[in-house]
């Protein structure tokens, strides 16, 4: 049964979920009042794995990471319809915002840690969840900063101001801090785009490293970044996705001559 309220058409997605998808995603289409920037978008995202999106500037790519977490859902005379399936339950459906992004975590493009300490820091998500007692806010901003790989550099500066931190250092606290809320997902939007290579190095190693225990999903204008960590690649251009497949097989062997245009540089 399709249901409609307030910008949003609902549809049932006709095929079960299988467990090893994470997003499974039928006939997405999202407008800006009149603009049309995401057409019939249908893809399976696999659990435990790096997926990237690929494309252009304003091709889509961001639109689409944010409408798996609805961040689309605050920007005015934005209208979704389609199915958006995280595990077997539709976004779009009757899932409570906030507990959606409780599972589905944020990396932004420009670190933005809170202007209070490294510690307050990790410890705002859980605390927005009800868990006030110190031993256990304790144990989740440790166990945050190690999952980041930032634990050794940062230990002893836990209460000074997160303000402080270099911009690579900072990208990390806001992964731990991504983290801290124990999501399922974390999407990042290009998250390496305003750092140096060694932090970029530092945070792929990390995404790597994460895979074991989320899935993550990373929009990057970077196609080396994609081919050296994403097992999926998904090629977006003009609001469609073009192309998705294995990284190794979308990179080596296009199926699509806008992919291989792409991909050689002949535009973007």
């Amino acid at each position: 049964m399709d249901s409609v309220y307030s910008n949003v058409v609902v549809e049932a997605s006709e095929h079960p979920v299988s467990a090893a998808t994470k997003f499974h995603v039928e006939k997405l289409n999202l407008h800006y009042g009149s603009f049309h920037a995401l057409k019939d978008i249908n893809i399976d995202i696999p659990q435990n794995r790096i997926t990237a999106f690929i494309g252009p500037s304003g091709c889509g790519k961001s639109t689409f990471l944010k409408s798996l977490n609805r961040m689309n859902d605050l920007v005015e005379g934005c209208r979704i319809e389609g199915t958006v399936m995280l595990g077997n339950e539709n976004i779009y459906g009757d899932m409570d915002v906030n507990h959606l992004r409780k599972r589905v975590g944020m990396v932004f493009q420009n670190p933005n840690p809170f202007p209070m300490s490294i510690y307050d820091n990790i410890a705002y998500g859980p605390r927005t969840h009800g868990i006030h007692s110190r031993q256990k806010l304790d144990a989740i901003v440790e166990k945050s900063l190690r999952q980041a790989a930032i634990w050794d550099e940062l230990k002893d500066r836990l209460k000074k101001s997160a303000l402080g931190l270099s911009g690579g250092q900072q990208q990390r606290l806001c992964i731990a801090r991504a983290l801290a809320v124990e999501p399922e997902v974390i999407l990042m939007d290009e998250p390496t785009s305003a750092l140096d290579p060694i932090s970029t190095a530092h945070i792929e190693e990390l995404a790597l490293e994460l895979q074991k225990d989320y899935t993550i999903i990373m929009v990057t204008h970077n196609m080396q970044q994609a081919t050296r960590i994403s097992s999926k690649t998904a090629f977006f251009l003009l609001g469609e996705m073009v192309e998705y497949n294995d990284t190794e097989k979308l990179f080596s062997m296009p199926e699509d001559k806008r992919t291989e245009d792409y991909i050689t540089g002949r535009f973007g």
